[in-house]
């Protein structure tokens, strides 16, 4: 009796383990770290302060302590209903505590990157 009692307590504990996916289950889409859109990238203008980009995008996911000139803002959702994977990477850069650079994987829009882009005309000038 106490075999079979002990057996059916394993396979019990087992099966709670296990990575079976019971059909129709519905599961949460999980998103992690900071959410980085379209809009907030387009507000980023080089020459903002720390806290005008912290007001942007908000706390940055990684302070790196050895790099403080330096934020990461990472964002990942995963959603297994509808295996769909969005992640997406922001690198801000800081020179005497004003926006340098950033880097992302979100292409600007189209009148951002016309503000952004240097003049040709000036640039042959030179």
């Amino acid at each position: 009796m106490y075999r079979l009692l002990a057996t059916a307590c394993l396979l019990v504990s087992l099966a709670a383990c296990s990575s079976l996916e019971f059909p129709g289950v519905y599961r949460l889409p999980i998103d992690q770290g900071n959410v980085i859109t379209q809009e907030m990238v387009d507000q980023l203008k080089i020459g903002m302060t720390r806290s005008q980009v912290e007001y942007v995008m908000g706390t940055p996911l990684v302070r790196d302590t050895f790099s403080p000139n330096r934020w990461d803002y990472i964002y990942s959702l995963n959603d297994r209903n509808n295996e769909k994977q969005e992640r997406h990477h922001l690198t801000a850069f800081f020179v005497d505590d004003k926006l340098s650079e950033f880097r992302t994987d979100i292409k600007p829009s189209p009148e951002q990157a016309a503000e952004t882009a240097p003049d040709t005309e000036e640039a042959a000038d030179e």
